[in-house]
């Protein structure tokens, strides 16, 4: 069984958690284990596309974030399961694969949609991303 379960939700998508997210609390009832929740906001990507934002947007888009993902656990997750939320801001992949060694993951799980193979081929998925380089099983469960 799995001790760790990595959940990823993009708060701005249901779709990135409404099937995954009773797969890992199933899951992780079984073991006995922890629930972790990540989210990231998303960096701006480079410094030109920064200089449009307000120079307060990382603090107050983390702020809103970590309040929707208060809500989304408060809401969806049972209150028998252990829950760790985890927060970050930058590169989805990378905070995940590092969160993922962090919270000492044995299994992540994530929503993706349908692949749109133009959008794979011009900038690629973070799910595909995550799967290609995470040290342990990845479950994508398709929304």
């Amino acid at each position: 069984m799995f001790d760790n379960i990595l959940l990823t939700v993009d708060l701005s998508d249901p779709k990135s958690w409404e099937k995954a997210l009773p797969q890992a609390i199933d899951m992780i009832r079984l073991s006995k284990g922890t629930l972790h929740i990540l989210s990231v906001v998303p960096d701006m990507g480079t410094p030109l596309v920064e200089g449009f934002f307000p120079a307060d947007y990382e603090k107050q888009a983390t702020g809103r974030a970590a309040k929707a993902l208060e809500q989304l656990v408060e809401r969806e997750v049972p209150d028998d399961v252990k829950v760790k939320q985890h927060l970050k801001f930058g590169k989805i992949h990378r905070e995940a694969l590092k969160t993922i060694k962090k919270s000492n993951a044995d299994l992540v799980v994530m929503g993706s949609e349908h692949p749109d193979s133009l959008r794979e081929f011009l900038v690629g998925s973070n799910a595909d991303r995550i799967m290609r380089r995470s040290p342990v099983s990845v479950l994508v469960v398709r929304a």
